[in-house]
């Protein structure tokens, strides 16, 4: 259930917002290695009991980071890597979703 809210909620970001992403997210895939650098370590501490809804909070918000930035790729069909690039992309969202269901559904 949890899964379909997500996935609902993320094809209904804001058309607006999207397009904006589309413009200027291209320039920015350069910084995609520190991205996915710093969302293995957002997937990799361990959520504390006492953190937990800081924690989900966290997890949440890479995750919409990671779709927006997944969004805004998916513009930019220029370039080698552009497929490996969406299918890296998958996979972080993919693995953000499965740890919040994991963790953050109550």
């Amino acid at each position: 259930m949890l899964r379909a809210i997500i996935v609902a909620v993320t094809l209904l970001i804001d058309p607006a917002i999207t397009a904006g992403a589309g413009t200027s997210g291209c320039s920015q895939l350069s910084d995609l290695t520190e991205a996915r650098l710093r969302w293995a370590a957002v997937r990799q501490s361990r959520v504390d009991p006492g953190r937990g809804e800081e924690s989900c909070l966290s997890c949440r918000s890479n995750f919409f980071e990671a779709v927006t930035t997944r969004q805004a790729a998916s513009f930019c069909r220029d370039g080698a890597g552009w497929r490996r690039t969406l299918e890296l992309l998958d996979t972080e969202i993919e693995a953000f979703n499965d740890l919040i269901a994991t963790h953050c559904s109550g």
